[in-house]
Formats: structure tokens, C-alpha cells, sequence
């Protein structure tokens, strides 16, 4: 029997979660309508930021409600793919600016190295 690794949201997964910890999943929702609702920033670009930080924590429920709340709030597919790319340089970007750490690594190692020959 075939299963897969992420199950589709259920109606049962959904009554789960609400019996478990009720209170949790009320000040989450709370929190989400809060952190999604019209502000400074439109909802349109909350949705996008929402898709691109999506790509990045790599949720596959995230990125597919996202993407639909995104369309619903207008963005285009241009402006959706545009922010998963700006999602993917910022990843890139955090692989690329930790390399400093390996680099002082590869220091300290070769001084050390140098310091037991003497």
C-alpha cells in the first residue's frame, strides 16, 4: 500500500488537531488572520512573501495555500515565480555567506596544524 509523505489535509486531520490542543489552534488562527490582514503592507504582498518564506521552510502546504491565496489576492504567476526566485537567492545567499565560517574553520585548523610542528 502506497503512502504518502505528506497526507492530503483531511477534514479528519483538521477535527484531530482542533481536539487536541483547542485553545493552541484558536491563537493560531487568530495570529494568522491577524498577520495576513490588510496593513501597511497589501494582502497581496503578504501572500507573496508568504510563498516565497514557503519555498524556503520547504512546506508543501504552505506553498500550495499560498499560492492559491496569492491568486486570489491577484498576483499574477509572473510575480509568484519571481518571488519563489528571490526566495531562492536568499537561500543561496545564506549557503554563500556561512562558507566564512568553514573559511575561520579551515584557519584555525591550519594554525593549529602549523603550531604543533613548531
Amino acid at each position: 500500500m502506497e503512502h504518502a509523505i505528506y497526507p492530503a489535509s483531511s477534514a479528519d486531520i483538521a477535527r484531530k488537531r482542533r481536539e487536541l490542543a483547542p485553545k493552541q489552534l484558536e491563537a493560531f488562527r487568530a495570529f494568522s488572520a491577524a498577520a495576513f490582514a490588510e496593513g501597511e503592507l497589501d494582502v497581496k504582498t503578504k501572500q507573496l512573501i508568504a510563498v516565497a518564506v514557503a519555498h524556503v521552510t520547504q512546506c508543501p502546504y504552505c506553498i500550495r495555500g499560498h499560492t492559491d491565496a496569492a491568486l486570489k489576492a491577484g498576483a499574477t504567476e509572473g510575480q509568484i515565480m519571481e518571488a519563489i526566485w528571490v526566495a531562492a537567492e536568499m537561500r543561496a545567499g545564506g549557503a554563500y555567506a556561512h562558507s566564512s565560517l568553514a573559511i575561520d574553520q579551515m584557519a584555525q585548523h591550519a594554525q593549529a596544524a602549523e603550531a604543533k610542528k613548531a
